[in-house]
């Protein structure tokens, strides 16, 4: 996968389809990603103790990987990544700016 944790993304489909995010977390058995503040979603959680109120929360939701595309920290632009393959190690490039990411 290409996309890892704490990457800037921008989202290309969707209800927030243009916003950007951090990437929180990366779900790579089923090839989606959790993005800070996109796709928002409520949960009911339930009274524990007697006494307690139950209540919502907003939590982001899954996003497929298929719909962000990447965002260059170097040129600020969305972009697509290309590998280059060295003896010891293996990096991300922008392919807009050839950046190392």
């Amino acid at each position: 996968m290409k996309i890892k944790k704490n990457d800037q993304v921008k989202i290309l489909a969707g209800k927030d389809r243009g916003k950007t995010g951090k990437v929180l977390k990366v779900l790579s058995a089923e090839d989606k990603i959790i993005v800070e503040g996109v796709n928002i979603v409520k949960k009911h959680i339930r009274p524990r103790k007697e006494g307690e109120q139950g209540q919502r929360v907003e939590i982001p939701g899954k996003i497929n990987t298929s719909n962000v595309m990447l965002v260059c920290p170097k040129c600020g632009k969305a972009s697509r990544i290309e590998y280059k393959v060295t003896e010891k190690s293996k990096f991300r490039i922008c392919k807009k700016c050839k950046a190392e990411l």
